[in-house]
């Protein structure tokens, strides 16, 4: 089969190749894959990984063969899944318990921007809940992540403020209920009760300025690469306040991934959740891998694989 492999020594990072078919755990179905996503942290990765390493976390498509312990899916469900690595390939071996079905009505291309991304942001918003009535900041909003945040945040009664990194990047936000869309965290109105922080350095420390007494900043990224000046005193004014490191995929039980990839899904089945995705054939990795990370993608990078 054909699937994506590092290539550091290479004209470009990675390239398409063939390798060996999956071999299955009991607990393991076979999905063949239609469509991934590409998530601006593993573009560091093939800069660190040896050749021949295989990525790819987001994927979606249609199981060719159930686990053989009985779990997850039958054959011929479709699914959207999330892979430790080597997802980006015409097949993948899932754990049964990463995986969630679709409905008829959801794109493999839209399913395949939930895992990393959706995870993030409907596990990060947990920390503040119950987020009704609150009101919640989130800084990269325009991302991946920060445009999936702001649509849960919204639908659960949160009043949402998304910092953006410029007006023409905050049109992608229009109509989705945020409150405030503005391009620095100085401009925003208030404190919060919640922020989702994923820029790192000035921003971060801004954070700190906003937060409410007994908030939490939630910190998954840094995506300006700067160092945060921290002074705690700047939180005598927001007593008992909080900083909270997280990751999404130790941030709760291994078990529940299956669970919060479900409730994605139905969210995008219903239209509650609208990801906004830019499709392309898998073959074009290495020419959009440089637009992502320059953000010059308006959405979620998706890439569609030819069945054969």
């Amino acid at each position: 089969m054909l699937a994506i492999i590092n290539t550091p020594g290479g004209p470009e990072p990675a390239a398409i190749r063939e390798v060996a078919e999956p071999e299955l755990r009991p607990n393991e179905a076979l999905v063949a894959v239609h469509a991934f996503s590409l998530n601006r942290g593993e573009l560091r990765l093939f800069q660190v990984r040896p050749e021949g390493w295989r990525p790819g976390q987001d994927i979606a498509g249609v199981v060719l063969q159930a686990a053989a312990d009985g779990s997850g899916p039958s054959a011929g469900t479709r699914v959207v899944a999330l892979t430790d690595q080597a997802g980006w390939a015409e097949r993948a071996a899932v754990p049964s318990h990463r995986i969630a079905p679709l409905a008829d009505n959801v794109s493999f291309g839209g399913a395949a921007s939930l895992p990393v991304a959706g995870l993030t942001a409907l596990r990060s918003l947990r920390h503040g809940a119950p987020l009704l009535g609150k009101r919640v900041l989130i800084t990269g909003a325009a991302g991946g992540v920060g445009n999936l945040a702001v649509q849960l945040a919204v639908r659960s009664g949160a009043r949402v403020t998304a910092i953006v990194g410029s007006s023409e990047r905050g049109q992608v936000l229009n109509g989705l209920g945020a409150a405030e869309i503005v391009t620095d965290i100085a401009q925003a109105q208030g404190r919060f009760g919640l922020i989702l922080e994923s820029a790192g350095g000035a921003s971060l420390t801004a954070a700190i300025q906003r937060i409410e007494a007994r908030g939490t900043i939630v910190v998954y990224g840094n995506s300006s690469g700067e160092p945060t000046a921290l002074n705690f005193r700047d939180f005598a004014e927001h007593q008992n306040a909080r900083i909270q490191a997280f990751h999404y995929f130790t941030s709760e039980p291994e078990e529940r991934f299956g669970a919060d990839l479900a409730l994605l899904a139905s969210l995008l089945a219903d239209g509650s959740l609208k990801p906004r995705i830019v499709e392309h054939s898998w073959r074009e990795l290495s020419r959009i891998g440089p637009l992502l990370r320059d953000r010059q993608i308006p959405g979620k990078a998706i890439f569609n694989i030819d069945q054969r």
